[in-house]
């Protein structure tokens, strides 16, 4: 399965999801003038990947800000992750955040009251 590499933008996160290592990774800002169109390719990769997960699939989410379009779309793709995790294969959410960015805590934790993927909140300390 090929990797889903997308270069971040001012407007859009870098996006690295490799199937063979297990790793998926959202980075940077998320606020796409179409965020449904942008996140289309992560929740059809997820999809393609779910029928053959590795064991334990690690996901590193560091963003600084996304609009309120995004955070749906965020959580479409950490519903494909919980159906993977369902189907017994380990996922875990690192949820990476700047020190002071309460928001971002925030955002980070109401995620994980919705879904069923254990998370971690990682402070990032300058």
């Amino acid at each position: 399965m090929e990797p889903l590499l997308i270069e971040g933008t001012a407007k859009t996160p870098t996006v690295k999801f490799d199937a063979k290592d297990g790793v998926i990774e959202i980075k940077g800002r998320s606020i796409p003038e179409n965020s449904i169109e942008f996140y289309k390719p992560l929740v059809d990769w997820l999809d393609e990947y779910s029928a053959t997960p590795l064991g334990l699939t690690q996901v590193n989410v560091q963003l600084e800000y996304f609009n309120t379009s995004s955070s749906k779309c965020i959580l479409d793709v950490f519903k494909k992750l919980e159906a993977i995790h369902k189907g017994k294969n380990e996922v875990i959410i690192n949820w990476h955040y700047e020190e002071d960015d309460e928001d971002m805590l925030e955002a980070g934790e109401d995620y994980e009251s919705i879904i069923r993927v254990p998370f971690k909140m990682i402070e990032i300390v300058e």
